[in-house]
């Protein structure tokens, strides 16, 4: 009887992060930067600078997605068993840390001009948030249409949306100084990007940790996967049950099954209960048989 035995699904062949997507964020997300720079020295906006460093630190992190996507690519070798998926989840760890940093800085720059005296040029800081706005509305378009399969590119997203929601909060900021003269506006723009960017980004970099830390994925039910295989007909026991996914997005899971040994059984346990683990998302998966007589020669964990 087989005592182990898993079936043929190859870690190289999932899905790696497109690149086409993370080339063409990167390079509107690089033209806006220096667009938003120029504008907020020349504005005098701590908005648009805000925003413009946001825009900087997405700059870096889609150059990480992209180098991150191209190595995600590289098939599974003798060293890399799992392949290089999970330098996808690490720089989406990158990004959150890098958004997070950026976050405090500008609200440490938004407290310090609290009662501050400045003068803002309104047109300039308007008419370079509308073509930020534009830019990062085609750029969260191309990166959404590939999120789905890749932590590494909802993190660039993430970045994108908030660059998105920053640009709404510095046109409606320069609208309110140019028809009143509100001048704190600028100030409460930037504290609306520290609001809206600080949770998604501190999400992101949980479900980063998450994945690196090796926990269960989100919405999986261990317990409830150890029931469900302990209720396959001919399986005795389930002990050594783990599940966990090396790119946030596909869940692996490997177990032993103590069976009867005096049955020829074994192949149809084996099939039911790969049957069993795909009704909960679970493709791959690595299933040690044995009897009851071997679990005393293992150690658990």
């Amino acid at each position: 009887m087989p005592m182990g035995s898993n079936h043929d699904h190859d870690h190289s062949r999932m899905p790696a992060a497109p690149t086409k997507a993370l080339g063409i964020a990167f390079a509107i997300t690089a033209v806006v930067f220096f667009g938003e720079l120029a504008g907020g020295l020349i504005s005098g906006s701590l908005a648009l600078l805000s925003d413009a460093m946001h825009m900087l630190s997405d700059s870096a992190g889609l150059i990480i997605a992209l180098v991150a996507s191209i190595v995600g690519k590289r098939a599974a070798s003798g060293r890399a068993t799992y392949g290089h998926r999970r330098i996808e989840v690490m720089a989406a760890l990158i990004n959150a840390v890098t958004v997070t940093g950026v976050v405090v800085w500008i609200l440490v720059q938004a407290i310090g001009r609290v009662g501050g005296d400045h003068s803002i040029d309104t047109n300039v800081m308007l008419g370079v948030a509308l073509v930020g706005l534009v830019a990062n509305a085609a750029s969260a378009w191309v990166l959404s249409r590939a999120a789905g399969d890749s932590l590494n590119v909802r993190g660039a997203l993430l970045h994108v949306m908030a660059d998105m929601l920053g640009s709404v909060a510095v046109i409606v900021a320069a609208v309110v100084i140019k028809m009143t003269g509100w001048l704190a506006a600028d100030t409460v723009a930037s504290l609306i990007i520290v609001a809206l960017v600080l949770p998604r980004s501190l999400q992101l970099l949980w479900q980063s940790a998450e994945v690196l830390l090796e926990r269960a994925p989100r919405g999986v039910d261990t317990q409830e996967i150890q029931e469900s295989l302990e209720a396959v007909p001919g399986v005795l026991a389930v002990h050594d049950l783990h599940v966990w996914s090396t790119d946030g997005v596909t869940p692996l899971a490997t177990c032993h099954i103590v069976v009867d040994g005096d049955n020829d059984i074994s192949c149809g346990v084996l099939d039911r209960a790969q049957a069993k683990l795909r009704e909960f998302g679970i493709e791959h998966s690595t299933i040690q048989l044995e009897t009851p007589d071997h679990q005393s020669h293992e150690h658990t964990c």
